[in-house]
């Protein structure tokens, strides 16, 4: 499969929303296309970003993506880079290109001088859980909460 990873760009937003929408499809959560490829442009391509975001790109579409956010531990009172979203369409699945994706993201963690990725998946995820388990990841039980504003 011939695939380029680059940065987004505006012009991917229409198709990023539709594979967000397959990722919230897939993890079983609400998910509203409407006004979303606005919020991430706002996000994504403001002066001081909100977000960044990679995508798989083939000649034709993007057929995956990851994003991720920087943010501070107090425990460890360090930089981490949390990757939000990590999402492959399924004819883009077992390519290593996952792989490919976590290696870029160790390459900018390491260039902004951060500690660690973290992340979460849905316990269910069994797939991905061994693809990261695989690729070095350890995983701590917790349960996520979410409050609504």
């Amino acid at each position: 499969m011939e695939y380029s990873i680059r940065n987004c760009e505006p012009k991917d937003l229409p198709q990023l929303v539709v594979l967000c929408q397959k990722h919230a499809e897939f993890e079983k959560a609400d998910f509203t296309p409407e006004g979303k490829a606005e919020a991430l442009e706002k996000a994504i391509f403001a002066e001081n970003p909100k977000l960044c975001c990679v995508v798989v790109a083939t000649k034709e579409k993007i057929i995956g993506y990851v994003s991720y956010t920087f943010d501070y531990s107090t425990w460890d009172a360090a930089d981490f880079l949390y990757m939000d979203c990590l999402f492959l369409e399924e004819q883009a699945r077992s390519f290593g290109i996952g792989e490919v994706l976590i290696e870029k993201l160790q390459q900018i963690g390491k260039e902004k001088n951060c500690i660690n990725i973290q992340w979460q998946t849905p316990q269910f995820n069994e797939r991905a859980i061994k693809f990261y388990h695989r690729m070095g990841g350890k995983g701590k039980d917790k349960v996520r909460f979410t409050l609504n504003l």
